[in-house]
């Protein structure tokens, strides 16, 4: 006996990501509780001849999750579905946000051994886009994803893992949001964990020349470069037994950090010069002392990403990690009307075998360069951002998928051995591409 769910889309819904950077109107939106209700949308979706879009928290900076045609708003499929203390795993549902999770894995002990900046992001996006952080003996977020089921175009669940539909299995760890609706995702967790936080100024100089040292002596090594000067700021974060504490200052670093940085960007706009000195200024304000934190490891994790921002994010082999940053910085120097906000923050990932991970088959260095938008206002960025994805293809870079980008399938054809194998699993899952977008027709047309 079939039951006939009805859902309901809402009408007159307008969409926009985090930053404001993209938007869109869906014809359609919809908040799904089962999986009855999201095979009705995409039986709707397919007797009215729309595309369907599905998005978790919109945190993407590009148009990756737009679409005029039905959007399916996973939020309300946000449950933890197995704890499994043995294997260290969880089982959750696709909607469900880091944020939420973090704190459920903590009742029980676990924890996921890597996270991005921020958790406002749902889990099956955090893995669709390839959400990365730093660390050499970490892979990108997807690598700790050890099982996921999948809705397709047609209705059927498919069970995804090593074992089961393998081939899906690695091309769906890195979806783009074009295979199907990602239900459930099982991620490989970890004991419950403390992080210390050291950040200590360097110059661009020294980082680059001992990078090798840096990357051994701590587990989460970053950098942080200021634009226009051989300002470093360098980020150890590694596990520790010491009970939490913290030599931040939130005020100040609201008041000063958010702020003033702000109106003094702002500014800029009208003074384009003055760039090369606020970014002296805030290295020499909030970034020339050291500072220590330590807490549980997500509160490390993440950070405040402050205001609206352009950015990208390209991961290059590991190797060029030096020539690249030096290239970048000698273009900035060889053309002052160029500016550059800071600051560019340099993380680093192991390599991994997901077909469409920028760090497919090899260690790698993501390089992710800023433009702010003070009071919501743009910077110009072009130059900058020509400039920068330049060096990064010149070097092999593949550009991060949630982050604008110029590329297209001729791009993606030479970046990605896996490239005709992912497209052909998509053509078999969707063949009539119900889950596409202008996005994605430029990734695969």
């Amino acid at each position: 006996l079939l039951v006939s769910v009805q859902v309901h889309g809402q009408g007159g819904v307008k969409f926009q990501n985090w930053a404001k950077t993209y938007g869109s109107s869906p014809e359609l939106y919809f908040q799904p509780t089962s999986v009855e209700e999201i095979r009705e949308i995409l039986d709707m979706a397919r007797q009215r001849d729309k595309r369907v879009k599905v998005v978790g928290g919109g945190h993407s900076p590009s148009d990756i999750a737009c679409t005029d045609d039905f959007m399916i708003q996973m939020g309300k499929m946000n449950r933890v579905l197995k704890v499994d203390k043995e294997k260290q795993q969880v089982t959750v549902e696709g909607g469900i946000f880091l944020s939420d999770l973090n704190v459920e894995l903590n009742k029980h002990g676990l924890a996921l051994a890597n996270l991005g900046a921020v958790s406002e992001v749902a889990a099956a996006g955090v893995i669709g886009t390839g959400t990365h952080n730093t660390g050499i003996k970490h892979g990108i977020l997807p690598t700790q994803v050890v099982a996921l089921t999948l809705l397709t175009a047609s209705g059927e669940i498919l069970e995804c893992s090593e074992s089961i539909n393998a081939d899906i299995f690695q091309a769906a760890r890195l979806h783009l949001g074009c295979l199907g609706v990602v239900l459930t995702v099982t991620f490989q967790c970890v004991p419950q964990f403390h992080l210390h936080e050291v950040a200590f100024p360097s110059t661009l100089t020294e980082v680059l020349d001992h990078l090798e040292d840096h990357l051994k002596r701590s587990q989460y090594f970053r950098f942080l470069w200021f634009p226009h000067s051989e300002n470093v700021s360098v980020i150890y974060q590694d596990p520790t037994n010491k009970p939490p504490s913290s030599s931040a200052n939130w005020l100040w670093d609201y008041a000063v950090g958010y702020y003033l940085l702000e109106f003094l960007l702002w500014i800029s706009t009208f003074v384009p010069s003055l760039v090369r000195w606020i970014n002296r200024f805030f290295f020499w304000l909030l970034f020339s002392s050291r500072v220590e934190n330590i807490a549980i490891s997500y509160k490390i994790f993440n950070y405040e990403c402050r205001f609206k921002q352009h950015v990208q994010d390209w991961a290059i082999p590991i190797e060029k990690t030096k020539e690249a940053l030096l290239e970048l910085k000698a273009a900035l120097e060889n053309n002052p009307k160029m500016v550059a906000h800071y600051p560019v923050e340099v993380r680093f990932a192991r390599g991994d075998e997901i077909w469409l991970s920028p760090c497919f088959q090899r260690d790698s260095c993501y390089m992710n360069i800023i433009m702010y938008r003070p009071y919501g206002k743009n910077v110009p960025r072009l130059n900058y951002w020509l400039t920068y994805e330049g060096i990064m293809k010149k070097h092999g870079g593949r550009p991060h998928w949630a982050k604008a980008h110029s590329c297209t399938r001729k791009d993606f054809e030479k970046m990605y051995p896996a490239f005709p194998k992912f497209c052909s699993i998509r053509e078999k899952l969707d063949p009539t591409g119900i889950f596409l977008n202008t996005y994605l027709e430029k990734v695969f047309y």
